[in-house]
């Protein structure tokens, strides 16, 4: 029992300690949501040149989702006529290069792991756009339309297609200002919430148990710490492995990160690992509903050595720079709660969340709920 309760100990820590960042982090992607309209998405999206996925990996990126989500909105973008290589971008930006991640990985590891992630994410869309220009031939993809148009679930699909942007014109100020927009940035707020709580209670469970019952000397010898050159090497190879058997995924996996990063794992392993959340094994499960066997097998193979030499060119940039954090210091194991700054920017944003709640649920944000898992075909609009 005292096992359990140092694990839950440092659980509950960790989310005191980034509770306010989390908060921040969803306030700013529900007021970007509130003003980009999902119906617009895919018109900007028809082919795979650079333009294209740089716009699919911006409008990914403003349109912040749990990972389940992400999946479900680019399925249905390629099912209303997306180039699927844009898809990907898109959905790749959706979870990776999103404003609350990197609040939270510069909150609990450093700010080198932000600056990382957002130059690691645009790699892994480079290369990821490049192997599917050489390997995907048009009998897969073909296949893999096909079976996207069956409409098969999978998860979060009500949440996929709900559209709750404003609807009135206006510059972007006086859309944001008004009682629509207020209800929209709500909606929005309180769906991500709702979206990602389940990754991020198991991660955080998961990262307390890690941190609490699996010692240190496991981990340099996993990571191979004492050989600084193969431990570069090994990093981004593994740490992939370790977030898809880890069934985490979303902002859930950060909290991991931190305990990896602690553990010994490489700089670029922490990236890779980072990355990974969109290939855990229920999202493999749900991209075999969606696109088929063959494709399925094509992005798990692209996404993977993608992520890995994403790990490697960060690796290499940030250790060149000398920017690669000498200690390994993750704000996990000496996490606690007391009164101090963290405590104050607690309950300010737990005042401007339940703000937010209150009008969710004046709006009629209730029905909303029930309709996250609605099927694939549905189209929910604000």
């Amino acid at each position: 029992m005292a096992a359990i309760g140092h694990a839950l100990a440092l659980a509950g820590a960790m989310t005191w300690e980034i509770l306010w960042a989390l908060i921040l982090g969803f306030a700013l992607s529900a007021v970007v949501q509130a003003v980009v309209r999902k119906s617009t998405i895919v018109n900007l999206l028809g082919d795979d040149r650079p333009r294209t996925l740089t716009v699919a990996a911006g409008l990914g990126a403003a349109s912040s989702s749990c990972s389940y989500a992400a999946v479900a909105l680019a399925r249905s973008l390629f099912r209303k006529g997306a180039n699927f290589t844009a898809a990907m971008a898109f959905e790749i930006g959706s979870t990776n290069l999103v404003v609350e991640l990197g609040i939270l990985m510069a909150l609990l590891m450093g700010w080198q792991f932000t600056v990382a992630e957002f130059i690691g994410g645009p790699v892994m869309i480079v290369l990821v756009a490049l192997m599917f220009r050489f390997f995907v031939r048009e009998r897969v993809l073909r296949a893999a339309r096909e079976q996207a148009e069956k409409g098969v679930a999978g998860s979060m699909e009500g949440h996929a297609a709900m559209d709750m942007s404003v609807s009135r014109e206006g510059s972007f100020w006086r859309r944001l200002g008004s009682g629509e927009g207020f209800t929209s940035v709500a909606h929005v707020f309180v769906m991500e919430w709702a979206a990602i709580l389940r990754d991020l209670v198991i991660g955080l469970l998961i990262a307390g148990a890690v941190a609490a019952w699996v010692p240190e000397s496991f981990w340099r010898s996993f990571f191979l710490t004492d050989h600084p050159v193969w431990s570069a090497v090994w990093g981004p190879v593994v740490g992939p492995v370790v977030a898809l058997l880890s069934f985490v995924c979303s902002i859930g996996n950060v909290p991991l990160a931190a305990v990896l990063w602690n553990g010994g794992i490489s700089f670029g392993g922490v990236v890779a690992f980072i990355f990974a959340d969109l290939l855990i094994l229920p999202i493999l499960n749900i991209y075999r509903k969606y696109y088929g066997m063959k494709m399925t097998l094509v992005v798990f193979g692209t996404f993977y050595l993608a992520m890995v030499l994403a790990g490697y060119v960060v690796e290499l940039l940030f250790g060149v720079g000398g920017l690669v954090p000498e200690q390994r210091s993750a704000r996990v194991l000496e996490a606690s709660v007391s009164w101090n700054y963290t405590t104050w920017l607690n309950i300010a944003f737990l005042l401007l969340a339940a703000v937010l709640l209150v009008r969710f649920l004046r709006t009629g944000g209730r029905p909303m709920l029930k309709m996250m898992g609605g099927a694939p075909s549905e189209e929910h609009q604000h």
